[in-house]
């Protein structure tokens, strides 16, 4: 094949196409346009490399190839922005639409943790049958187990282990609750009643305000991503039983991804408040101050989920993939 006659009879066709691929707005036949030059240039450098292997045009035919191929199939959102979109109002607006789940099983798992604690504080035959008085006393004297939970290891790694273990449990509440949202109630449950015991034990030692200061700066976020976590599976476990007017496929779809959503972004709410319980928990600092942080960090946290969850949800956000990456959904009957 001649190259030079090649490039004579096509190089026509080349400049068109890049002028084409330069031009910001097409109208319909310049997008048509654009498709069929593309193919042909790509059919072009095709020849090219299997019969005449010339560098210099196929450097140049590649690079217009390459070009014409993102004009065709256009660019993708860049990699940030999906980051700073799903921060702004996936996550936010899924948290957010969620709450008529999750506000409710927070509020009845802190009722059976405060009944528990009372009780178990002020009954000691229930002490006793629980643990023997000198498990009592090795678990809420000074120094004791409770206190020194804390402080048992270096704090980066005893943040991973508690970053390791929330994770699992909310994963635990988000995915299984599936199974009809029993594994979630299970959940709770354990969470209370070990919440309940530790308070009960220690104010009956008359160290609840030290537990609660333990507790309370990295707990409040903590407790707040469980409960989410149990809410999200409720709601998901809802969703089996009555999913509306949606097939039940389809609902439990868009709800998967959902929760899907709220998993990963629950993961960052876990770190936070591991690092807290790892750094600020066991720090030494006045109990005012470990405190007053955890307060800070989870007053942020339900700003961010009611001013940007609110306004996202009100835009239209449900917390779901971008409709582009959902798949198309069959017609439904109303």
């Amino acid at each position: 094949m001649d190259v030079d006659v090649f490039v004579t009879a096509h190089s026509a066709e080349w400049a068109r196409l890049g002028e084409l691929v330069r031009q910001r707005r097409l109208s319909g036949a310049e997008a048509d346009e654009l498709v069929t030059l593309y193919q042909r240039t790509a059919t072009h450098l095709s020849i090219i490399r299997s019969t005449a292997p010339d560098p210099a045009l196929l450097a140049r035919l590649s690079a217009l190839v390459a070009r014409g191929r993102s004009a065709v199939t256009g660019s993708h959102s860049p990699a940030w922005r999906e980051v700073a979109l799903f921060f702004t109002r996936r996550f936010p607006a899924a948290v957010y639409l969620s709450r008529r789940w999750w506000i409710p099983a927070a509020l009845a798992s802190v009722v059976v943790m405060a009944v528990l604690g009372v009780w178990i504080a002020g009954d000691e035959s229930v002490r006793s049958a629980l643990v023997s008085p000198d498990e009592i006393k090795a678990m809420t004297a000074p120094g004791g187990q409770y206190e020194t939970y804390y402080s048992t290891g270096p704090a980066s790694s005893f943040a991973a282990k508690v970053w390791t273990n929330n994770a699992w449990v909310a994963a635990t509440c988000l995915f299984l609750g599936v199974a009809l949202g029993l594994p979630v109630i299970s959940a709770l449950w354990l969470n209370a009643l070990n919440a309940g015991i530790a308070i009960g034990l220690m104010s009956s030692a008359g160290r609840g305000d030290v537990l609660l200061g333990l507790l309370l700066p990295h707990g409040l976020l903590e407790l707040t991503a469980v409960f989410i976590a149990a809410g999200t599976g409720l709601k998901l476990g809802w969703t089996v039983i009555d999913p509306g007017r949606r097939s039940r496929s389809a609902a439990l779809a868009e709800q998967g991804r959902s929760v899907v959503v709220i998993a990963l972004g629950l993961a960052c709410v876990l770190l936070v408040s591991g690092v807290i319980e790892a750094f600020v928990t066991p720090s030494g600092w006045p109990t005012w101050v470990r405190i007053g942080i955890g307060a800070v960090v989870e007053l942020l946290f339900l700003t961010y989920v009611f001013t940007l969850g609110r306004r996202a949800a009100r835009d239209g956000e449900l917390g779901d993939l971008d409709r582009r990456y959902t798949g198309d959904a069959l017609p439904e009957a109303g």
